[in-house]
């Protein structure tokens, strides 16, 4: 197939317009003409992605993060994004990113069914009308839990060893938030959504202090620690939508080491 059919499979579930303003979505290098065999699918354009990307024979990368937030003044050797961009195209890989219209479309959703959440509703709408859309989920748990067991139920649906947590262990959750990646922004909509706890990650000192101040607890389960969920969703759904063609999922690559 085509890069170009193949985007246009993904954009009929993802459309671009659903990505925030400040994001940088699509094929951000590459043919649209060029044929396409083999996808590798992760979530970061890294050095050792791209690498395994050239190893596998790969002739489109598609990642969750986009490699290029702001405009380049110069691609060439001596920048590290420059690099990157000259070893996909030198070796003919296409390099597409899908980034918060994943997030609005998908990724909050995943993430609310990977931790059993039912009945749950958007955290904070970027797409209003019949049928709302936007970033994270909140809901009522079923059975309400500690603090604690709330910690170990996020590490259970997530494949983690550790998360970080602000608040008291002995608390009561019976609302749960949760907000993949950088969840910084996000805890005004968790305590106006009346939520005992916002799972996301990325959450700095002052901002888990407060907030745990302020009545709302906080699970930082990383940022690659749950959207790492991606790689394998979308090579699901690449597999069952793209004939002829073969998908390989980056394996787990956790950027934090725990010493």
């Amino acid at each position: 197939m085509k890069c170009k059919e193949i985007l246009q499979r993904i954009e009929e579930v993802y459309p671009a317009d659903y990505a925030m303003e400040w994001d940088n979505v699509g094929l951000l290098a590459g043919r649209y003409e060029k044929e396409v065999k083999r996808i590798y699918v992760a979530l970061d354009a890294t050095e050792e992605v791209i690498e395994a990307a050239i190893r596998k024979g790969a002739d489109l990368l598609v990642t969750h993060h986009p490699m290029i937030f702001v405009p380049q003044k110069k691609i060439t050797d001596a920048e590290f994004i420059g690099n990157r961009l000259i070893r996909l195209i030198r070796n003919d890989i296409a390099y597409y990113a899908m980034h918060t219209n994943y997030d609005v479309l998908r990724m909050s959703e995943l993430s609310a069914k990977y931790l059993g959440l039912s009945g749950a509703s958007v955290l904070e709408v970027t797409r209003d009308g019949e049928h709302k859309e936007g970033i994270g989920r909140v809901a009522d748990l079923n059975d309400p839990l500690d603090l604690r067991a709330c910690c170990e139920k996020v590490k259970d649906a997530f494949g983690l060893t550790h998360v970080q947590v602000f608040g008291e262990l002995s608390g009561t959750v019976k609302r749960l938030a949760i907000s993949p990646g950088s969840g910084k922004s996000m805890i005004g909509p968790a305590l106006a959504s009346g939520a005992d706890v916002l799972v996301t990650g990325d959450i700095g000192h002052h901002e888990g202090i407060d907030a745990a101040a302020q009545g709302l607890a906080v699970i930082d389960a990383g940022h690659y620690g749950i959207e790492h969920i991606f790689i394998e969703d979308m090579r699901e759904f690449l597999e069952k939508r793209l004939e002829g063609v073969s998908v390989t999922a980056d394996p787990p690559r956790d950027p934090f080491l725990i010493v």
